[in-house]
């Protein structure tokens, strides 16, 4: 191995160190967003509730000068009626400030457009992870240089670069859904990415097998990444759609709001018409990987299909969601029930790309462990 590619390897494993910190400030940031808004909003429910009471001690008041309104003089109406008049845009106000408080869908807005309020810690939060992406996006590129080739060869290279597309995906969703507060989950498993990367993965630079010196690795794997990280989006709001429900029947019942940083999360029904709509992208993708695989492995194998583990596997992946998507849009599985099937698509993923590869021997097992 040249000199130049040991340095140009250094180089990426510190820019994966750098990107690491900074997406744990940026962790941190989003985290603070959600503590800070829930204690916001905990005081302008307080703010409503009393509002409120003192609307409901005024009425009976205002009820008997209008009785007795045959008993006061000009004057005195002049004063009742301003009065009158000013309480009733404030009932409005408290109103609505009361039914966002205890409203099950919450503060956030169901079609995730961005408002008008200016939250500071998840700007810095954004800033912070695009600053990350950037860095990261440097140890990406100086690994494919020190290796002369795309660095999707083995499972540290797939997980550095699948925790870089999973969030440059989620900035890019950014642009046009307000979808920060899915900061704090994907920015926190893309640090996991990492670590795990970087402790139980880490593989020198170096060349590839014959078998996966071929363009189609660049297809094939561009193809599964890109749709990993979309997986990796809807999990996140499967799993946020699930406490978002169980909140807004808690809500219903009577119950306590416990879990305040879920007003910054749109309701369980926008969280899985999303999720819905992000799978069926992620299945035409995920298909896509499935056939250039196949066609991959008759040019470097000699047959289309030899139910290796990793290919059964990537089959089931398949199957899974393609049951989610048959069944919500057909059968009518919505809700919780749903937002399991897409769960467990997710969980069929990253089994497949962690203990699959790890402790299952085929075809595949070259993939860097």
């Amino acid at each position: 191995m040249f000199p130049i590619n040991e340095t140009m390897g250094q180089y990426s494993e510190l820019f994966m160190l750098l990107a690491a910190g900074t997406y744990t400030v940026a962790f941190i940031a989003f985290a603070w967003d959600l503590a800070k808004s829930s204690k916001t909003l905990r005081a302008v429910d307080l703010k409503a509730a009393e509002l409120s009471a003192a609307e409901a001690a005024r009425v009976p008041v205002a009820a008997g000068v209008g009785a007795s309104s045959a008993g006061v003089d000009r004057a005195d109406a002049e004063v009742a009626g301003p009065i009158g008049r000013a309480e009733r845009p404030t009932s409005n106000v408290s109103g609505a400030a009361a039914g966002n408080a205890a409203g099950i869908g919450g503060t956030a807005d169901g079609a995730m457009r961005y408002s008008a309020e200016r939250r500071a810690p998840a700007r810095v939060a954004v800033a912070l992870t695009v600053l990350g992406v950037a860095i990261h996006a440097a140890g990406v590129l100086t690994r494919a240089l020190g290796s002369g080739r795309v660095p999707w060869g083995n499972m540290y290279e797939f997980l550095t670069t699948g925790a870089f597309v999973a969030v440059a995906v989620f900035l890019v969703v950014l642009i046009r859904r307000d979808l920060r507060f899915l900061g704090t989950f994907v920015v926190g498993l893309a640090i996991i990415m990492l670590v795990a990367a970087s402790v139980a993965y880490w593989t020198p630079v170096g060349h590839l097998v014959p078998a996966l010196q071929s363009y189609w690795l660049i297809i094939h794997v561009s193809i599964a990444v890109m749709s990993s990280a979309l997986f990796t989006l809807t999990f996140a709001m499967s799993a946020l759609q699930l406490v978002q429900t169980h909140r807004q029947k808690s809500i219903a019942a009577g119950g306590r709001d416990k879990l305040g940083f879920m007003r910054l999360v749109p309701s369980a029904l926008s969280l899985e018409n999303l999720s819905y709509r992000i799978n069926a992208i992620a299945f035409v993708g995920w298909t896509f990987t499935l056939m250039f695989g196949a066609i991959w492995a008759e040019k470097a194998w000699g047959r289309f299909w030899g139910w290796d583990t990793k290919e059964v596997w990537t089959f089931v992946i398949w199957v899974v969601y393609a049951g989610y998507l048959h069944a919500r849009a057909t059968r009518g599985w919505t809700g919780t029930r749903a937002a399991w099937l897409s769960i467990v698509g997710y969980l069929c993923v990253v089994f497949n790309f962690t203990i699959v590869n790890q402790f299952f021997n085929g075809l595949h097992s070259y993939s860097g462990l």
